[in-house]
C-alpha cells in the first residue's frame, strides 16, 4: 500500500525542524480540500503518514509548512513580515501504491524540495 509522509530540515541550523506545523489538501479545478494537519516531532518528521491505504489517491496535492513561526520562534533577528511565512508545495501523486516522501528544506531565507524515499 502506498504511503505520504515528509519531514522538515532547518539547513540554517543543521538540525530538524520542530514543532511546524504542515497541512495537506488535495486540489482540484474547483477547489482546495484540507484532508490533514500534523506537528512535526523532534525528528522533524510527523508521527503518522499523512496519506496511506485507502486514503492514498492518485491527483494533486499541496503541502502547506508554517516556517516564519518556526523560524520566529527560535527568537532570530528577521524582518517583520518575515521574507518566508508559509511555504506551499504542489506535487502530484500518480501511482497511489507507491512510498511519496516530500521533504521540505528550509532556511528564513530559502527553501527546497526532492521526491524523497
Amino acid at each position: 500500500m502506498g504511503r505520504l509522509t515528509t519531514h522538515v530540515l532547518d539547513t540554517a541550523h543543521g538540525k530538524p525542524g520542530r514543532g511546524i506545523s504542515i497541512a495537506l489538501y488535495r486540489v482540484s479545478p474547483q477547489q482546495r480540500s484540507l484532508l490533514c494537519e500534523r506537528l512535526t516531532n523532534a525528528d522533524g518528521r510527523c508521527d503518522q503518514p499523512l496519506l496511506e491505504d485507502s486514503a492514498m489517491q492518485t491527483g494533486t496535492y499541496e503541502l502547506d509548512f508554517d516556517i516564519g513561526s518556526y523560524f520566529a520562534g527560535l527568537g532570530l533577528d528577521l524582518p517583520e513580515p518575515a521574507f518566508l511565512s508559509i511555504v506551499t508545495l504542489r506535487f502530484s501523486i500518480a501511482d497511489a501504491n507507491a512510498h511519496y516522501h516530500v521533504p521540505l528544506v528550509a532556511t528564513p531565507w530559502s527553501y527546497s524540495t526532492y521526491r524523497g524515499s
